[in-house]
């Protein structure tokens, strides 16, 4: 008989959104097939994954003496480079791309996909942030699907089908506020790594988390929404939800409101695109978690505090100015939160050297993909010379030092 399992490539397998896409696949044997596995270093997990599910295709990004001698043992035939993501991405056996990567580097292996007539499930909010722009045009071009993968935008996505846009009033995005929601704002300047890091209902990556607690990951997914729905920002507002249950809602002209709602997990929304446009029985596999209503206390909403969390402002009037602005947004956050988590400087002062940054950059209009990486580039450079810190050594881009071009490795949700 045919294999007729949906062929799947992961860029950012080893990070969180890749290891619980992983899982779907375990529990959804006979529907899904692995043919390409990509992460950044972690290549004693990568090595285990490919020995599992026996891809086709084997990549690691991470340059670094160490990890060239771990492959060399574990996985000697594995591609390496960033280039070895688009060659992932585009192998002809996938049918489908799940771009996990965190950070700038999915940009480039997602676009390709796309023109080689890939199915993309996107994980990466970086992708739509900054190129949204050249992204949907391409996909619309080339008859592809972009299928959300953040809760929220799985939450949107799954509200606005079988609807006209013509009839929503409100995109509503929740917030679960982050671990530093109820902090006294005199309080947040001395906040440490450990304490933003110390999410209440989701774990994640430490690069969203920590956007989780400034909430710029919801400025990324205003941004994100925009472009994956085609709804202006006036449409699309942020609503804090302590609980994190109800993972979006949209409300319609006629006052009525849909929302989805289910435990917090990103297995469900992983599934929901992998397996589109089906639904997967989840009863008797290890994913089975539902919700039980009885069993829910209470369900808060909040209106979003913007002297807590300016961050959200800045991505609202970058996603407005449009052209390079996200990008600078996104490259000045990513090194600003790079900075934080290695001590260097406070929490705080993350949407303060955006908002200079921002200030400071001459916005290009409708940029190429060139304009676009390069003012990212520029706003991570801009925040090390605010810092007087040494600017990016691009020999040591792919090695971790703060300022890299991104990480393969990725997570959602908060």
């Amino acid at each position: 008989m045919p294999d007729t399992r949906r062929r799947i490539a992961i860029l950012g397998s080893t990070g969180s959104i890749g290891r619980q896409t992983l899982d779907v696949i375990r529990a959804y044997p006979d529907r899904f097939a692995v043919i390409a596995l990509a992460a950044r270093g972690n290549v004693a997990l990568l090595a285990e994954q490919a020995r599992e599910f026996h891809p086709q295709l084997v990549a690691c990004t991470a340059d670094d003496p160490a990890t060239q001698r771990q492959l060399d043992e574990l996985l000697p035939d594995a591609l390496r480079g960033l280039d070895a993501l688009t060659t992932a991405a585009t192998h002809p056996a996938v049918e489908m791309l799940v771009a996990a990567t965190s950070g700038l580097v999915g940009v480039l292996p997602t676009l390709a996909a796309i023109r080689a007539g890939k199915t993309i499930a996107l994980a990466n909010k970086e992708t739509l942030v900054m190129a949204g722009h050249l992204v949907m045009p391409e996909a619309r071009r080339h008859g592809v699907d972009v299928l959300p993968v953040d809760s929220e935008h799985s939450a949107l996505w799954q509200c606005l089908r079988g609807e006209r846009a013509s009839e929503v009033r409100h995109l509503l995005i929740t917030a679960s506020g982050g671990p530093l929601r109820t902090m006294p704002l005199e309080r947040m300047r001395d906040v440490t790594v450990a304490q933003a890091l110390a999410h209440p209902t989701w774990r994640m990556g430490p690069k969203v988390t920590i956007d989780s607690a400034t909430l710029m990951n919801k400025g990324l997914e205003v941004i994100e929404a925009h472009w994956l729905f085609d709804m202006p920002y006036n449409k699309i507002e942020v609503v804090v939800h302590p609980q994190s249950v109800i993972h979006s809602m949209v409300e319609f002209v006629d006052d009525s409101i849909k929302l989805q709602a289910s435990l917090p997990s990103m297995h469900l929304p992983i599934q929901d695109a992998l397996s589109y446009p089906d639904r997967l029985d989840r009863a008797g596999t290890p994913l089975a978690h539902a919700l039980r209503w009885p069993e829910l206390a209470r369900l808060d909403f909040e209106d979003v505090d913007l002297d807590r969390f300016p961050c959200l402002r800045l991505a609202y009037a970058a996603g407005r100015r449009g052209g390079t602005a996200p990008a600078v947004l996104v490259g000045a956050d990513e090194t600003a939160v790079a900075l934080f988590l290695r001590g260097a400087l406070p929490l705080t002062d993350i949407p303060a050297l955006i908002e200079t940054a921002l200030e400071r950059h001459t916005v290009v209009d409708d940029p190429a993909l060139d304009d676009v990486l390069a003012a990212s580039a520029w706003a991570q450079d801009e925040v090390l010379r605010l810092r007087g810190l040494p600017l990016r050594d691009t020999a040591r881009e792919n090695s971790g030092s703060v300022g890299r071009v991104g990480s393969v490795g990725s997570a959602a949700g908060g």
